[in-house]
């Protein structure tokens, strides 16, 4: 009988490890490995995961590169968006997942595998991304998950592959690191803690550069398109140029305490140096090109979009939608920020750029006016007080006090 294919999506780590034994020797499936990587593995990572992938037992393994397009689909929208989750996060490793499962299960039906698997536990997000994603695009390939299903321990796992003849160093590290374009998060016993925080040496990234330092990204409608004066036609490669500038400062590190999709809080560390540094950048940029209304309604549909990428939903029709504004509203999003850099800091200096708003000839804020005379400005006070008026006038009359309705 013809043996079924599955493809893992295999990262290398005890949990998928595990799979391909186990899906090999007790399932009987031809396991086909797969990593997709959004920028977060090094040419010798990938090699190394190549190697154990085919040690344990697994047909083959291909190695997926979906960096440009999670950029081309994701980053540059949460760039244009300014978004972070509850305000802190920059949305690294859930934003990756959809892409990653994208790019999994594309190649399970090009190789027309009967099954996909992934290592998520039944504790987290993740799974519900990878389950989510394949049951979209390909309902018709059964999703199997041994370490969730099984409920299985470390040990446990570590114990079959010894006895299935698989012996690796697969001590548990004090902190789990996971590594993209976006940035990096940081999980370990603090973050399971809500009054501890994490230890400087748990960052991947430390402080190396202690001499302050200046440098300048430049945006054209909303991307990047120079650092430091030199041209970047390639977005991920300007990325990782800001990355290796700023990283030695340790700048963008945090701790994210958020919703889970499955409804308990969670919580991890990250540094996210570049990420961080060029959205500050951009948002200063928006500052001083967008109309107050169109900063405004912006910031409401981004809130939705990055809480939408967070839950899984990035298939959802409406996320082409708001992709359409965000990017419409980057139209004049262009021009020279200047940062100053410090160790543990940043600074958002200023700006340089022809749609500047504040080169208004109507007036210099707190100087000058061009534009309206005293007169005018008398009578646009008088007329904005109306609503007020009106109130305190009708609740005096009623018999209450100044002292009451403030």
């Amino acid at each position: 009988m013809e043996r079924k294919k599955v493809v893992l999506a295999f990262s290398g780590g005890l949990d998928t490890s595990f799979a391909v034994k186990y899906l090999t020797e007790d399932c009987g499936y031809d396991v086909y490995t797969a990593i997709a990587n959004t920028g977060g593995f090094s040419t010798d990572e990938l090699a190394a995961i190549e190697r154990r992938a085919i040690e344990l037992g697994a047909v083959s393994h291909a190695t997926l590169d979906v960096t440009h397009q999670y950029y081309e689909k994701s980053i540059r929208y949460m760039i244009f968006g300014n978004i972070l989750r509850n305000g802190t996060y920059p949305i690294s490793v859930s934003s990756e997942r959809i892409f990653q499962a994208i790019a999994i299960i594309e190649y399970a039906k090009k190789i027309g595998a009967h099954a996909v698997a992934h290592g998520s536990t039944s504790a987290g997000n993740d799974q519900v991304r990878f389950d989510l994603t394949f049951e979209i695009l390909a309902p018709e390939i059964e999703i199997i998950t041994p370490t969730r299903d099984m409920n299985l321990t470390r040990e446990y796992e570590i114990d079959y592959l010894k006895k299935h003849g698989f012996v690796a160093d697969f001590k548990k590290m004090e902190y789990s690191i996971n590594k993209g374009l976006w940035g990096t998060s940081v999980g370990g016993k603090e973050t399971l803690h809500s009054d501890q925080t994490l230890p400087e040496h748990a960052y991947p990234t430390q402080m190396t550069a202690t001499a302050d330092s200046q440098m300048t990204i430049d945006f054209e409608k909303g991307e990047i398109s120079a650092v430091n004066g030199q041209p970047f036609s390639d977005k991920v490669a300007a990325i990782r140029k800001i990355e290796e500038i700023v990283a030695p400062y340790a700048v963008g590190r945090d701790m994210h305490v958020g919703d889970t999709i499955i409804g308990i809080k969670g919580r991890v560390g990250f540094e996210a140096g570049a990420t961080m540094v060029i959205l500050s950048a951009h948002k200063m940029l928006e500052k001083h090109t967008l109309t107050k209304w169109q900063q405004y309604w912006k910031e409401q549909l981004a809130n939705w979009y990055g809480m939408f990428l967070h839950e899984a939903q990035y298939l959802d029709p409406v996320m082409r939608e708001i992709e359409s504004y965000l990017e419409t509203s980057q139209r004049n999003v262009t021009g020279r920020v200047i940062i100053d850099l410090k160790p543990y800091r940043f600074i958002t200096v200023g700006v340089q750029s022809p749609f500047d708003l504040m080169k208004s000839q109507f007036g210099e804020y707190g100087e000058l006016s061009r534009g309206w005379t005293a007169d005018d400005i008398k009578g646009f006070t008088h007329i904005l007080g109306n609503q007020m008026k009106i109130y305190y006038h009708i609740q005096q009359a009623n018999g209450k006090s100044d002292m009451e309705l403030v």
